[in-house]
């Protein structure tokens, strides 16, 4: 990630104008103008997007039999692991596109590049939670990360003084970091937790370190935008998992009636979880590295939680036709708890910066308890928690209309 605290940033240059719409053999990597006018997300990094989402996919699908078959702890601590390696590759390419996207041929080859890694990242997902063989993780991670550390040097050729080193301390951080996680290839596996725990800590020091003397350039809409598509994208996934999950219900074991109120709940959750992100832009908030920092870095647990909706209904829908190893309530929980967590952690780092008064910020809050509250509903848990998030919807614009006409009388 490119947007680290740093004590005394150095301004970044301002490029005329982005690049051109036809991608040059070679240019220098030079940094994009913040206040560049008409920034968005480029093709290239829509796809970087789809492709990323495969390998989450893997990592639900892996969630699901984890839980359905009684090991929770397990999954979730192995989810949380993949999870968080590729959120952190994502994120740097994100930043680092948003600050020295030049759309050479170069650059989009080594962006292909890193496509491919993520690749082989989800090829290994399933052994990685399966038979805790990291091999293919760890190579696909690899691969994205060399590709990484190239552009980083790109970067280093082209500039001077302080942001020569940032760009030279972020490719040697990648690269030590990359070195760190090759313990998880040769630790015992009750030593990989650990592990994870401090490689994690030491990936989110990187850009700390890197950033000390000069900031990086970064696109405060931009941003946003790509981490509101990303979003989109995850919620995308969870609602494709939760229909193959009802269809199968449906076809399979002719459970209709089971089925139909996990479905119906859980659609209304992922609607409501579109229409509570976005129902304000965050880039106006975006105006310092240390705001940036803590909201990007958070991100985790709102894509994982977004993620893992869609896995707790398929946990739901497996459990109500008698193919799950788990109560109606540890099927709940798969379901209710995610969703509590993105509604309350959109609230922290998202909405709460645009709440006016006291019921506009406690709406969220009370939702996530309300929703951890419905997991005891029985096999009516998804319904409720579904029917819940509608409200909160529904309040939330009651309450915002109520005070744009106090503030218009006004």
């Amino acid at each position: 990630m490119t947007s680290a605290p740093a004590p005394e940033p150095a301004p970044a240059a301002e490029p005329a104008s982005g690049p051109p719409s036809a991608p040059a053999a070679l240019r220098p990597l030079r940094p994009r103008g913040r206040g560049e006018a008409h920034r968005a997300a480029t093709p290239l990094e829509l796809f970087f997007d789809l492709c990323f989402v495969v390998a989450v996919a893997q990592a639900g699908v892996e969630l699901v039999h984890a839980v359905a078959e009684g090991h929770a702890g397990e999954g979730v601590l192995n989810y949380a692991m993949v999870f968080f390696a590729l959120f952190w590759a994502w994120v740097n390419f994100s930043w680092f596109a948003s600050a020295y996207d030049n759309d050479d041929v170069l650059y989009r080859v080594v962006t292909l590049v890193q496509i491919a890694g993520v690749l082989v990242f989800a090829a290994g997902v399933s052994r990685g939670f399966e038979e805790h063989d990291f091999l293919l993780i760890w190579l696909g991670y690899l691969i994205m990360r060399v590709a990484l550390t190239t552009q980083w040097l790109r970067v280093a050729k082209s500039a001077t003084g302080g942001e020569r080193s940032t760009a030279l301390r972020y490719a040697c951080g990648v690269l030590v970091c990359q070195i760190g996680w090759s313990g998880l290839l040769f630790l015992p596996e009750g030593g990989r937790a650990w592990l994870f725990l401090v490689m994690a800590i030491a990936e989110m020091c990187v850009p700390v370190f890197a950033e000390r003397v000069y900031s990086t350039a970064w696109h405060p809409h931009h941003i946003s935008e790509r981490y509101g598509l990303f979003t989109i994208i995850v919620l995308g996934e969870t609602i494709a998992a939760a229909t193959v999950a009802v269809k199968t219900g449906i076809e399979e074991h002719d459970a209709l009636g089971e089925v139909l109120p996990i479905a119906a709940g859980g659609l209304l959750m992922v609607f409501a979880a579109w229409w509570i992100y976005f129902v304000v832009p965050i880039h106006g908030h975006l105006s310092s590295n240390r705001q940036s920092f803590l909201w990007g870095y958070g991100h985790y647990f709102i894509l994982g939680a977004a993620a893992a909706i869609g896995a707790g209904i398929e946990v739901a829908v497996e459990e109500a036709v008698g193919k799950a190893h788990i109560s109606t309530l540890a099927a709940s929980a798969a379901v209710t708890v995610p969703m509590a967590l993105y509604l309350f952690t959109v609230w922290l780092l998202h909405s709460r910066y645009y709440k006016v008064g006291l019921a506009q910020q406690l709406v969220l809050p009370i939702a996530a308890v309300a929703t951890l509250a419905s997991t005891f509903a029985g096999s009516w848990a998804v319904l409720v928690a579904g029917l819940v998030a509608t409200a909160t919807v529904a309040t939330g614009v009651t309450l915002t209309s109520r005070t744009a006409r106090k503030e218009t009388a006004t």
